[in-house]
Protein backbone atom coordinates (compact mmCIF):
# COMPACT_ATOMS: atom_id res chain seq x y z
CA UNK A 1 0.00 0.00 0.00
CA UNK A 2 1.63 2.86 -1.15
CA UNK A 3 1.24 5.65 1.79
CA UNK A 4 0.94 9.04 0.44
CA UNK A 5 0.46 12.84 2.41
CA UNK A 6 -1.10 16.20 0.32
CA UNK A 7 0.23 19.09 0.96
CA UNK A 8 -1.38 22.73 0.29
CA UNK A 9 -2.20 25.78 1.59
CA UNK A 10 -5.87 26.02 -0.11
CA UNK A 11 -8.21 23.25 2.19
CA UNK A 12 -10.26 22.45 -0.79
CA UNK A 13 -7.48 21.48 -2.57
CA UNK A 14 -6.46 19.12 0.07
CA UNK A 15 -9.69 17.45 0.55
CA UNK A 16 -10.32 17.20 -3.31
CA UNK A 17 -7.21 15.71 -3.91
CA UNK A 18 -7.44 13.37 -0.54
CA UNK A 19 -10.99 12.07 -1.49
CA UNK A 20 -9.77 11.26 -4.83
CA UNK A 21 -6.81 9.55 -3.74
CA UNK A 22 -8.67 7.45 -1.47
CA UNK A 23 -10.87 5.78 -4.07
CA UNK A 24 -7.63 4.19 -6.09
CA UNK A 25 -6.65 0.67 -5.24
CA UNK A 26 -2.87 0.87 -3.29
CA UNK A 27 -3.18 4.39 -2.11
CA UNK A 28 -3.71 5.08 1.32
CA UNK A 29 -3.82 9.02 2.44
CA UNK A 30 -2.17 9.03 5.74
CA UNK A 31 -2.79 12.99 6.18
CA UNK A 32 -2.86 15.94 5.05
CA UNK A 33 -1.06 19.03 5.64
CA UNK A 34 -0.81 23.22 4.74
CA UNK A 35 2.69 24.25 3.60
CA UNK A 36 3.73 25.68 6.83
CA UNK A 37 3.70 22.36 8.48
CA UNK A 38 4.65 19.98 5.67
CA UNK A 39 8.14 19.16 7.07
CA UNK A 40 6.21 17.91 11.01
CA UNK A 41 3.99 16.27 9.45
CA UNK A 42 5.97 14.54 6.98
CA UNK A 43 8.88 13.77 9.98
CA UNK A 44 5.92 12.47 11.79
CA UNK A 45 3.99 10.21 9.50
CA UNK A 46 6.72 9.18 7.44
CA UNK A 47 5.00 8.47 3.48
CA UNK A 48 6.10 7.13 1.05
CA UNK A 49 4.98 10.18 -1.36
CA UNK A 50 3.96 13.79 -0.95
CA UNK A 51 1.81 15.28 -3.29
CA UNK A 52 2.71 18.87 -2.94
CA UNK A 53 0.76 21.59 -4.57
CA UNK A 54 2.49 23.73 -6.85
CA UNK A 55 0.02 25.83 -8.35
CA UNK A 56 1.04 28.87 -5.90
CA UNK A 57 4.43 30.76 -7.78
CA UNK A 58 6.15 30.45 -4.55
CA UNK A 59 5.33 27.01 -3.40
CA UNK A 60 8.07 25.59 -5.94
CA UNK A 61 10.70 26.71 -3.35
CA UNK A 62 8.79 24.93 -0.33
CA UNK A 63 8.60 21.76 -2.20
CA UNK A 64 12.32 22.24 -2.78
CA UNK A 65 12.59 22.52 1.38
CA UNK A 66 10.92 19.77 2.01
CA UNK A 67 12.76 17.28 -0.44
CA UNK A 68 15.98 18.59 0.87
CA UNK A 69 14.94 17.80 4.65
CA UNK A 70 13.36 14.61 3.76
CA UNK A 71 15.65 12.50 1.72
CA UNK A 72 13.52 9.10 2.36
CA UNK A 73 10.23 10.34 1.06
CA UNK A 74 9.41 11.42 -2.26
CA UNK A 75 7.96 14.78 -3.19
CA UNK A 76 5.57 14.95 -6.24
CA UNK A 77 4.07 18.03 -7.37
CA UNK A 78 0.60 18.52 -8.77
CA UNK A 79 -1.43 21.21 -10.34
CA UNK A 80 1.32 21.59 -13.00
CA UNK A 81 1.22 22.93 -16.41
CA UNK A 82 4.16 21.20 -18.27
CA UNK A 83 5.48 24.40 -18.82
CA UNK A 84 9.46 24.78 -19.97
CA UNK A 85 10.25 26.89 -17.03
CA UNK A 86 8.08 24.99 -14.60
CA UNK A 87 9.46 21.68 -15.45
CA UNK A 88 13.05 22.94 -15.54
CA UNK A 89 12.11 24.28 -11.42
CA UNK A 90 10.98 21.13 -10.17
CA UNK A 91 13.74 18.80 -11.34
CA UNK A 92 15.78 21.69 -9.81
CA UNK A 93 14.07 21.40 -6.50
CA UNK A 94 14.60 17.84 -6.05
CA UNK A 95 10.79 16.97 -7.02
CA UNK A 96 10.65 13.16 -8.03
CA UNK A 97 7.80 13.68 -10.39
CA UNK A 98 4.02 15.79 -11.16
CA UNK A 99 1.38 15.45 -12.52
CA UNK A 100 -0.26 17.92 -14.60
CA UNK A 101 -3.07 19.89 -14.22
CA UNK A 102 -5.35 18.05 -16.38
CA UNK A 103 -4.79 14.56 -15.47
CA UNK A 104 -7.40 12.19 -14.14
CA UNK A 105 -7.45 10.26 -10.86
CA UNK A 106 -6.01 7.00 -13.20
CA UNK A 107 -3.53 9.07 -14.39
CA UNK A 108 -2.22 10.54 -10.74
CA UNK A 109 -1.54 6.72 -9.63
CA UNK A 110 0.63 5.55 -12.62
CA UNK A 111 2.66 9.00 -11.75
CA UNK A 112 3.11 8.05 -8.16
CA UNK A 113 3.58 3.98 -9.23
CA UNK A 114 6.74 4.95 -11.68
CA UNK A 115 7.74 7.95 -9.11
CA UNK A 116 8.66 4.82 -6.49
CA UNK A 117 10.31 2.99 -9.33
CA UNK A 118 12.60 5.66 -9.84
CA UNK A 119 10.62 6.37 -13.05
CA UNK A 120 9.22 9.75 -14.50
CA UNK A 121 6.45 10.41 -16.76
CA UNK A 122 6.33 13.40 -18.80
CA UNK A 123 5.42 14.36 -22.41
CA UNK A 124 8.25 14.26 -25.27
CA UNK A 125 8.17 17.89 -24.93
CA UNK A 126 9.02 17.71 -21.49
CA UNK A 127 11.80 15.13 -21.40
CA UNK A 128 13.48 17.46 -24.78
CA UNK A 129 13.67 20.01 -22.56
CA UNK A 130 15.18 18.19 -19.24
CA UNK A 131 17.69 17.05 -21.87
CA UNK A 132 18.70 20.07 -23.01
CA UNK A 133 18.94 21.92 -19.88
CA UNK A 134 21.82 19.11 -19.23
CA UNK A 135 23.84 19.93 -22.11
CA UNK A 136 23.72 23.27 -21.01
CA UNK A 137 25.00 22.43 -17.89
CA UNK A 138 27.43 20.33 -19.21
CA UNK A 139 28.79 23.81 -21.43
CA UNK A 140 28.66 25.81 -18.03
CA UNK A 141 30.63 23.60 -16.44
CA UNK A 142 33.03 23.36 -19.17
CA UNK A 143 33.68 27.05 -18.47
CA UNK A 144 30.41 28.29 -21.42
CA UNK A 145 27.97 29.57 -19.45
CA UNK A 146 24.71 29.64 -21.44
CA UNK A 147 21.97 32.50 -21.50
CA UNK A 148 19.72 29.91 -21.63
CA UNK A 149 20.26 28.22 -18.50
CA UNK A 150 17.98 31.99 -17.97
CA UNK A 151 14.15 31.30 -17.40
CA UNK A 152 11.18 33.85 -18.69
CA UNK A 153 11.10 35.14 -15.54
CA UNK A 154 14.80 35.59 -15.35
CA UNK A 155 15.02 37.58 -18.68
CA UNK A 156 11.90 39.77 -17.73
CA UNK A 157 14.24 40.49 -14.90
CA UNK A 158 17.18 41.19 -16.64
CA UNK A 159 15.28 43.56 -19.80
CA UNK A 160 13.76 45.55 -16.51
CA UNK A 161 17.53 45.65 -14.87
CA UNK A 162 18.71 46.95 -18.12
CA UNK A 163 16.21 49.74 -18.50
CA UNK A 164 17.84 51.00 -15.18
CA UNK A 165 14.92 49.90 -12.98
CA UNK A 166 15.94 49.18 -8.65
CA UNK A 167 14.70 46.08 -7.22
CA UNK A 168 11.68 47.93 -5.93
CA UNK A 169 10.68 48.80 -9.35
CA UNK A 170 10.58 46.01 -10.93
CA UNK A 171 8.58 44.29 -8.19
CA UNK A 172 5.80 47.05 -8.87
CA UNK A 173 5.92 46.01 -12.35
CA UNK A 174 6.17 42.34 -12.34
CA UNK A 175 3.59 42.23 -8.89
CA UNK A 176 6.29 40.48 -7.02
CA UNK A 177 8.22 41.51 -3.79
CA UNK A 178 11.77 43.27 -3.67
CA UNK A 179 12.87 40.35 -1.97
CA UNK A 180 11.84 38.28 -4.60
CA UNK A 181 13.04 40.12 -7.26
CA UNK A 182 16.42 40.31 -5.49
CA UNK A 183 16.69 36.27 -5.25
CA UNK A 184 16.26 36.25 -8.71
CA UNK A 185 18.62 38.21 -8.89
CA UNK A 186 21.48 36.32 -7.07
CA UNK A 187 20.48 33.76 -9.38
CA UNK A 188 20.77 35.10 -12.89
CA UNK A 189 24.45 36.31 -11.25
CA UNK A 190 25.28 32.53 -10.06
CA UNK A 191 23.92 30.85 -13.29
CA UNK A 192 26.06 33.34 -15.90
CA UNK A 193 28.97 33.97 -12.82
CA UNK A 194 29.11 37.32 -12.86
CA UNK A 195 29.03 39.44 -9.43
CA UNK A 196 27.17 42.37 -10.74
CA UNK A 197 23.66 42.90 -12.27
CA UNK A 198 24.87 45.11 -14.89
CA UNK A 199 27.71 42.49 -15.49
CA UNK A 200 24.61 39.73 -16.49
CA UNK A 201 23.21 42.26 -18.54
CA UNK A 202 25.90 42.80 -20.66
CA UNK A 203 26.84 39.12 -20.72
CA UNK A 204 23.15 38.65 -22.12
CA UNK A 205 23.47 41.32 -24.67
CA UNK A 206 26.59 39.70 -25.89
CA UNK A 207 25.49 36.69 -26.42
CA UNK A 208 22.37 37.31 -28.38
CA UNK A 209 22.10 38.36 -32.00
CA UNK A 210 19.44 41.04 -31.58
CA UNK A 211 19.35 42.15 -28.17
CA UNK A 212 16.37 44.40 -27.85
CA UNK A 213 14.46 41.64 -30.04
CA UNK A 214 15.10 38.45 -27.74
CA UNK A 215 14.80 40.48 -24.54
CA UNK A 216 11.71 41.92 -25.25
CA UNK A 217 9.81 38.46 -26.67
CA UNK A 218 10.49 37.05 -23.01
CA UNK A 219 9.52 39.61 -21.19
CA UNK A 220 7.50 43.28 -20.92
CA UNK A 221 8.13 45.62 -23.81
CA UNK A 222 10.98 47.75 -23.28
CA UNK A 223 10.08 51.41 -21.92
CA UNK A 224 12.35 54.51 -21.74
CA UNK A 225 15.50 54.40 -19.53
CA UNK A 226 15.20 56.30 -16.16
CA UNK A 227 17.30 59.69 -16.69
CA UNK A 228 19.89 59.83 -14.85
CA UNK A 229 20.30 62.70 -11.48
Amino acid sequence: MLRVLVVSNVRLFREGVSSVLERQDGVSVVGTADVPHAQVSTSELQPDVVMFDTTRHESVEHASNLAAGSPNTKVVAFGVAETHDEVLALAAAGTAGYVRDDAEAKDVVRVLARVMRDELMCSPQATASLYHQVALLSQEENGAPSVELLSRRERQIACLIDRGLSNKQIGRELGIEATTVKNHVHHICDKLKVHRRAEAVAQIRSSLRSPAVSFASDSTPPGPRPKSR
